[in-house]
């Protein structure tokens, strides 16, 4: 019994996305079905849409970058890369001091938008509709959620434009 106390502590410990992270409640988010993936019209919603079909689903591994596991910031990068052509940083800390800061109700598609799920654990994300952001859930995988969510309406931190 000990011992899977032990295993379940350090599963729950290991379970982070850019630093160590502690097990708080997590309110489900229904996943999208296909008529909701495409968004919008504009050139930024139409390639993050086409990325994130490439990605719908893939599991979430801290620290991994590929379609067998990737964390958030391994997403941010990868979007960034394949749908904008720009390259940005592999850390969630460092994406969080790129372009600038905006206002919450003045987000757009392509914005990254961060929040503070524990002391030192932060998440990342990309806006693809006004109130909707895709990332890599460590429940879901590869997912869109609403920045409405009790969950993520509460630990809200920023929102940055790097796009023009």
């Amino acid at each position: 019994m000990r011992l899977f106390l032990f295993l379940l502590s350090a599963l729950v410990f290991l379970n982070g996305c850019s630093s160590k992270k502690v097990s708080k409640p997590v309110y489900k988010t229904k996943k999208t079905t296909n008529t909701q993936k495409n968004f919008g019209n504009s050139w930024i919603s139409k390639a993050l849409s086409k990325e994130y079909a490439k990605w719908d689903g893939v599991t979430y591994k801290y620290g991994g970058t590929s379609k067998k596991g990737i964390d958030c910031s391994s997403l941010m990068q990868t979007l960034f890369r394949d749908a904008f052509g720009l390259k940005i940083p592999r850390t969630t800390k460092e994406q969080a001091k790129i372009g600038y800061q905006i206002k919450k109700n003045s987000s757009r598609e392509g914005d990254l938008v961060f929040f503070k799920t524990g002391y030192k654990t932060r998440h990342s994300g990309i806006i693809i509709q006004k109130d909707k952001f895709i990332h890599s859930s460590t429940k879901h995988g590869v997912m869109i959620s609403s920045i409405n969510n009790p969950y993520w309406k509460s630990h809200y931190w920023q929102t940055r434009r790097v796009l023009p």
